[in-house]
């Protein structure tokens, strides 16, 4: 048994994004599938792709992050100015939402519009979030 071959928290939302939720098929922390017969042969190498694309050791990605959480890694990161200023430019809904928000919800359509505009990646969104989560 090698690494690769364990199943880590984040394998669920993978096997999600390849269309594969709600088949016959289950899974152990130990890589091992049961269940394969179930699927067809394009599902099986849909499954096939998404284990040699896992990662075990890949966190799940908080979906929100309290707002002190989420302002606190902006000071971390050096950006709680910039998105002051940011925030400063845009409608009143949006600067209401920043200063009233409980929490921070990653896939909100005006966080994404905020992180675009600071020219974050997807992947650098999911840092952001982990960071913040931990704080």
């Amino acid at each position: 048994m090698t690494q690769n071959d364990l199943i880590g928290p984040s394998f669920p939302k993978e096997i999600a994004a390849a269309g594969l939720s709600g088949l016959a098929f289950t899974w152990g922390g130990d890589g091992e599938i049961s269940g394969r017969e179930n699927l067809t042969d394009e599902q099986n190498i849909a499954l096939d792709t998404v284990l040699a694309a896992h990662d075990p050791e890949r966190p799940i990605v908080p979906e929100q992050v309290s707002s002190r959480q989420f302002k606190l890694q902006l000071v971390a990161a050096e950006l709680i100015d910039v998105v002051g200023s940011w925030i400063g430019t845009q409608d009143r809904a949006v600067q209401v939402a920043y200063e009233y928000s409980g929490t921070f919800v990653r896939y909100e359509p005006m966080m994404a519009a905020g992180f675009a505009a600071m020219g974050f990646t997807d992947q650098q969104i999911d840092a952001f979030f982990l960071a913040a989560s931990e704080l």
